[in-house]
């Protein structure tokens, strides 16, 4: 019986592991990392326990120091979440060895199911349709190039041992697959210590279905349905929707059917997910089989009414399984959608910084909000960027839809660079809304789905200089006696300027009105004043009332009363979330004549990362599009290519350093200049 439980994790997952845990009566354990010193996981489970740097090679997938914490924190049970060790299946004979109870399948299953090679092997056999492709052992370069050519391009490579699209490329032609594949070796090899490859023809336009399958040890296994999960970039989901629209009642038993037959044929126990791939003819390929709970599982929860980690736990506790395929009801439609830290217009490139302003949607029984951060949290470059996921269900699809488009334009993010505009396009993009969808969707419709970057309408404008009134009296009045913008037989008028994220800026005045304050009987222990706002010639007055939830303000614009959420999050920058639409505007400051140099030909990094290969040794000529350093940051590679041609004389940081985001990396020297 399982009292006492070790969640091998972090982040968001973790702590969806504890409530449930906790609400079960179990006694719950985190584990973290120098990074997660204050994390919200460590935070809530019962008890945490350090193991290690930030890096996860040195915390979480250590396996002997999970272990050690176990046996010292007295754990009946590991849970290993998702990523990491999930898939373990050294991890999992140790657990075993160690009379501690993984909560997750076998030792054999995970390697029957955790290789990819071995699983379609495995598959062929069950006369499961497979992808045509290379699933060998013999790893040479040459060989595995040669199977590519035979295949015929485009081909795919894939981590065996992968999973979340690390390691993963698409190779278009021959003369590119050198390169792809030392790019998706190093990537598979930082994440999970396996550079084992496979080789798999690319079909154009498939849709993403997976099925959610249960197995106990009593020989009984049930399929919850499926999920599409088409809408990805870089390999990674970012839209999951449950059921998949526009399958066949046909169609969705056969996958569930075969889906379970696949994993019985293994003695699979616990949750495990087979992902197919369907053409436009309705055939599916089995793709792998996820031998863990899957990010979006969430939805399979909204549309069965069933928790699927109290599933794991009673399975793990060698229980029957809480119901039959017959008890099992599909009600309804889910829609996740993932809460990245990136920029979708600097091709989705990380982004880290401290959260200063983080206000989810509102939850309630249609509306879920998982998340593993709070106000106030640090995203860094050690981890997922993925640090939230919105689910929200209706009665059908169209519903679920627009639930989650009302609930994504009530999500307030400051201080970090999020996707969150990006996800706005997606669900509301025609092709989507029709349920339109194959693996390459974003793709197909890239320059459409990026977020347009419009001016904001002068109800922000007027407000933001309300608010920017507002707070500079607040911060007089806490320092002085002497009343805020007080003149003697004069008002104050100030001119402001601010810098639109559409690259324009506008000039107004902004005066402050006789009656400071509010009425008394009007305030109600809140913070409210009055101004006068002249913008574009227009006059506007404003009443500005702070609320008791951080960051959200009720303005009164001539009349017209409507919230506004809005945090400075930097010096002189805000965000602003008014009417469903998060803009970001910098108010100008006065030019003293300083000004910043440039290089023409900067080789700076993009982002806080991880250098990881240096392919260039100075001194050297470099061509144009050659790549002179490579940097990770959040489990992912990024190139730092030539822009022109020249002589790199010097490189300032070596493998394995940490480089800070805009920071020089190399000295060049443009050919035009030598």
């Amino acid at each position: 019986m399982i009292t006492r439980l070790l969640i091998a994790n972090r982040g968001e997952i973790a702590c969806r592991i504890i409530r449930t845990a906790q609400a079960l009566g179990i006694h719950t354990i985190a584990v973290y990392s120098q990074a997660d010193t204050h994390a919200q996981h460590v935070l809530l489970a019962d008890e945490a326990w350090f193991i290690g740097e930030s890096a996860v090679n040195q915390s979480y997938l250590c396996s002997d120091k999970i272990i050690a914490v176990a046996r010292a924190a007295n754990a009946d049970a590991v849970h290993p979440g998702y990523g990491f060790l999930s898939e373990n299946a050294d991890f999992a004979r140790t657990c075993a060895e160690h009379k501690i109870i993984f909560v997750g399948p076998d030792e054999y299953a995970l390697r029957s199911m955790g290789s990819k090679s071995q699983a379609k092997t495995i598959m062929h056999q069950a006369q499961v349709p497979l992808v045509p492709g290379y699933h060998g052992d013999e790893q040479a370069p040459a060989l595995l190039q040669a199977e590519a050519d035979k295949i015929g391009y485009p081909v795919i490579l894939k981590a065996s041992a992968g999973g979340g699209g690390k390691g993963m490329r698409i190779v278009n032609i021959a003369s590119e697959f050198s390169a792809a594949l030392d790019a998706a070796q190093r990537e598979a090899m930082a994440s999970f210590a396996d550079a084992h490859m496979l080789v798999e023809k690319y079909i154009a336009q498939p849709r993403h279905i997976e099925v959610q399958i249960f197995c106990d040890r009593h020989g009984n296994g049930v399929y919850l349905f499926d999920r599409d999960c088409s809408v990805q970039r870089r390999h990674q989901k970012i839209v999951e929707e449950a059921p998949a629209p526009g399958l066949s009642d046909a169609l969705r038993q056969k996958m569930g059917i075969a889906a379970v037959n696949a994993a019985l044929a293994i003695d699979y126990v616990g949750a495990g997910t087979v992902e197919f791939l369907l053409d436009s003819n309705e055939q599916f390929y089995f793709m792998e089989m996820n031998t863990r709970l899957q990010v979006e599982h969430p939805v399979t929860e909204m549309i069965t009414n069933e928790d699927l980690v109290a599933w794991q736990l009673a399975v793990a506790n060698h229980d029957v399984l809480p119901k039959s395929q017959a008890q099992l009801t599909c009600t309804g439609h889910a829609i996740e959608v993932r809460v990245y830290a990136e920029n979708p217009n600097d091709n989705f490139l990380p982004a880290t910084g401290m959260l200063q302003a983080y206000q989810p949607p509102e939850s309630n029984t249609d509306v879920r909000v998982d998340s593993g951060v709070i106000q106030g949290d640090e995203i860094g470059i050690y981890y997922d960027p993925m640090f939230a996921k919105l689910i929200c269900k209706g009665r059908h699809r169209q519903e679920a839809l627009q639930r989650c488009q009302q609930a994504l334009q009530q999500f307030f993010i400051a201080g970090v660079t999020t996707n969150l505009g990006f996800l706005q396009v997606i669900l509301s993009h025609p092709a989507f809304v029709r349920g339109q969808v194959s693996t390459h969707f974003i793709a197909d419709y890239y320059a459409e789905l990026l977020p347009q970057q419009f001016a904001p309408p002068p109800q922000v404008i007027v407000g933001l200089a309300a608010l920017i009134l507002h707070t500079q009296k607040t911060m007089h009045q806490a320092n002085s006696t002497i009343p805020a913008n007080w003149r003697a037989n004069l008002s104050h008028t100030r001119l402001m300027q601010m810098h639109l994220c559409a690259d324009a800026d506008v000039t107004f005045s902004a005066s402050v009105s006789r009656r400071l304050d509010l009425p008394n009987s009007q305030k109600n222990d809140k913070d409210g004043c009055q101004y006068t706002i002249v913008h574009e010639h227009h006059s506007h007055h404003v009443e500005l009332e702070a609320t008791a939830q951080p960051y959200h303000y009720m303005t009164t614009i001539n009349h017209q009363r409507t919230p506004i959420y809005a945090c400075e999050f930097s010096c002189h920058h805000w965000a602003i979330l008014y009417a469903g639409q998060q803009y970001s505007i910098k108010l100008v400051q006065p030019d003293l004549g300083e000004h910043s140099s440039s290089q023409d030909h900067a080789f700076v990094a993009p982002m806080n990362g991880t250098v990881v290969h240096i392919p260039i040794t100075p001194p050297c000529h470099i061509q144009k599009g050659d790549t002179v350093m490579v940097i990770e940051a959040m489990k992912m590679e990024h190139n730092i290519v030539a822009p022109c041609s020249g002589e790199i004389t010097e490189v300032f940081y070596q493998t394995g350093a940490l480089v800070s985001g805009g920071v020089t990396v190399v000295n060049f020297v443009a050919e035009d200049d030598i």
